[in-house]
């Protein structure tokens, strides 16, 4: 019979590389592999089953995501996110999310934007008696779909070469904290702005959403 699949992670994916890669960062943003452990080559080539040659790949992958980082000695580690980090981190996010809430209210179809993203806030709604993880990917996704209405590929670029970062920052900030980062009625204010066609306001509000959500954030980390 066939050997079974190394259950750390879960893989699915036919492509070895992109599997594990999928597998090590829900281990990082978990908490399963935690910050400023070592990513130790041998172990998780066999806890994962795959070569060390893919596993350096998937490895490569996390480094230019902001998830690992090379120590001393040239050792990769978990990333760990210092006050410092998570305010530039968010600093860079919420440059994004104003220009794309601006990009979004000044739209004649604006009002199809909010629909969507109203009925992500039900969902982040509907998550609210889950587990953490849970709610955080709802967040997420609200913030990710507010970037891809506006069909600037750019754009969600940019903020999907930080998903992880903020993941992490928001997993590790302990649930009371996470928690008050997926307020609802902040996140309403955002749409509401954006249905008024004020790009100005629309902008604002964001603004105004991630300089609370930083500093709720790095002030429990920095603790």
């Amino acid at each position: 019979m066939a050997a079974q699949p190394a259950t750390l992670l879960g893989l699915q994916k036919t492509n070895l590389r992109d599997q594990a890669l999928d597998a090590l960062r829900r281990a990082i943003t978990s908490g399963e592999l935690r910050p400023s452990s070592a990513l130790v080559e041998t172990e998780l080539s066999e806890r994962l089953q795959i070569s060390r040659g893919t596993l350096r790949e998937a490895l490569r992958q996390l480094q230019q995501e902001g998830l690992a980082v090379i120590g001393a000695r040239g050792r990769l580690y978990v990333r760990h996110l210092d006050d410092k980090e998570i305010r530039d981190i968010f600093v860079v996010r919420a440059a994004l999310e104003s220009t794309a809430a601006a990009l979004l209210a000044e739209r004649d179809d604006r009002q199809e934007s909010v629909a969507g993203l109203s009925s992500a806030l039900d969902l982040m709604d509907a998550a609210g008696d889950g587990d953490l993880e849970a709610r955080i990917e709802s967040d997420l996704s609200f913030h990710r779909l507010l970037c891809r209405l506006t069909g600037n590929e750019t754009l969600v670029h940019s903020w999907t070469s930080l998903e992880g970062s903020i993941r992490m920052s928001i997993m590790w900030a302990g649930k009371s904290r996470a928690v008050g980062n997926m307020d609802t009625d902040r996140h309403r204010r955002i749409v509401e702005a954006i249905g008024s066609g004020d790009g100005a306001a629309a902008c604002a509000s964001v603004a105004e959403h991630m300089t609370w959500a930083a500093a709720n954030l790095s002030a429990d980390i920095s603790a």
